[in-house]
């Protein structure tokens, strides 16, 4: 389902679905990110959802954006707590390991590799991006995502690009697009 006009990087809250058949194959990304090829396998069956909370930026502190994953029947997957100041923070993950990630807010002129700028509605260039930077603690990898929106085929979609790459200058790069479903329902 389209993305609605209200959904924006300042107000991801909601549920989302990955569109496999508009997404590239993420399973190049994983291998990088050394994650079994067992799990890749379970992965690439299962229906991804995402369920996001987001909150804004206050007079209290920085905008957050939470989102638990889940695999077809419920199967947990990995959860993002990310805190949109740009300061570093350390967290374990059962698929990825031990990570020290950092997210901001972002101008799309600021962002540096071209896989990751282009492809973006228009809109994109005056609201902005998130930008998330994860490196693994005891691994060789890295990976940087931009968030925004896309118009595919007429149909606006909730859209990260990701780029992994090694201590061996190896890089591999994917587009990862969303259906979204519904607001989240309230706690």
């Amino acid at each position: 389902m389209a993305a609605p006009p209200s959904k924006t990087v300042k107000d991801l809250s909601g549920v989302w679905v990955m569109n496999k058949s508009l997404s590239d194959d993420p399973d190049p990304l994983l291998a990088m990110q050394h994650v079994s090829w067992f799990t890749r396998t379970a992965i690439s069956l299962a229906t991804i959802t995402l369920t996001v909370t987001q909150t804004p930026e206050t007079a209290d502190g920085p905008a957050t954006i939470n989102i638990a994953q889940v695999a077809t029947g419920g199967i947990s997957g990995t959860t993002e707590n990310r805190v949109l100041d740009w300061t570093p923070r350390e967290h374990s993950d059962h698929i990825f390991g031990r990570l020290e990630g950092r997210s901001r807010f972002l101008p799309l002129a600021e962002v540096a590799d071209d896989f990751l700028r282009h492809g973006w509605e228009e809109a994109i260039a005056e609201t902005g991006t998130v930008q998330s930077l994860v490196k693994a603690v005891d691994s060789d990898w890295s990976a940087e995502q931009i968030w925004g929106f896309e118009q595919l085929d007429g149909t606006r979609y909730y859209v990260r690009h990701v780029v992994v790459t090694n201590d061996k200058a190896e890089r591999t790069q994917a587009r990862l697009v969303y259906d979204f479903q519904h607001e989240k329902p309230e706690a």
